[in-house]
């Protein structure tokens, strides 16, 4: 594995371009990320990921969704965009008001310098998509906060699919991991 990170960090020192075993070569670009063919990597994509929420009961109202992401040093890209899809639970309804939703630096309830984002909800599709005009650089903790109109109906646990792009020309998309957040049935004594 390490010599896998010395290839990585060969990449991204160096000022020209360099053929990899034929395929075509990788070029720097101006924005620090590794462009190929036309297409925008990371050198290292973001792997760690958090979801939080601080209401947890069905139909629970005012909460936010976090997602909270740890951009390597090495990634050799800004976070461009991220799209999260639910994947699983019981509920498919559940909506989000995407004009709420925000992104700052930090953790949730120590919260940094607010970030510009650009938001959009596919409900049929179960999809966010969440765009940074000016990116979240390497090294950078970022978390976004979704809105619901309110928690699932349904208790269960949900999955959300997370994938992380790079910011510059024709971004490839790379998988972060899988969010789990567990919805409770309310219990009235």
């Amino acid at each position: 594995m390490k010599a896998r990170g010395d290839v990585f960090k060969l990449l991204a020192a160096s000022a020209t371009s360099l053929v990899l075993w034929g395929a075509m070569p990788l070029v720097p670009s101006p924005l620090g990320a590794t462009e190929l063919d036309g297409q925008t990597y990371f050198l290292r994509a973001p792997w760690k990921l958090r979801w939080r929420t601080y209401s947890s009961n069905v139909f629970e109202r005012g909460g936010e969704y976090y997602v909270t992401i740890e951009m390597p040093e090495e990634a050799g890209a800004g976070l461009g965009a991220l799209e999260i899809r639910q994947i699983s639970g019981a509920d498919w309804r559940f909506s989000f008001d995407d004009s709420r939703t925000r992104a700052f630096l930090g953790q949730p309830r120590r919260e940094g310098p607010s970030l510009p984002v650009q938001a959009s909800f596919d409900d049929a599709a179960r999809l966010f998509r969440i765009s940074f005009p000016e990116p979240p650089t390497p090294g950078q903790t970022v978390t976004v906060a979704l809105k619901p109109w309110h928690n699932p109906s349904t208790a269960d646990v949900y999955q959300f699919a997370v994938v992380a792009y790079p910011a510059g020309p024709d971004p490839v998309g790379q998988q972060v991991g899988i969010a789990r957040m567990s919805i409770y049935q309310r219990v009235d004594y």
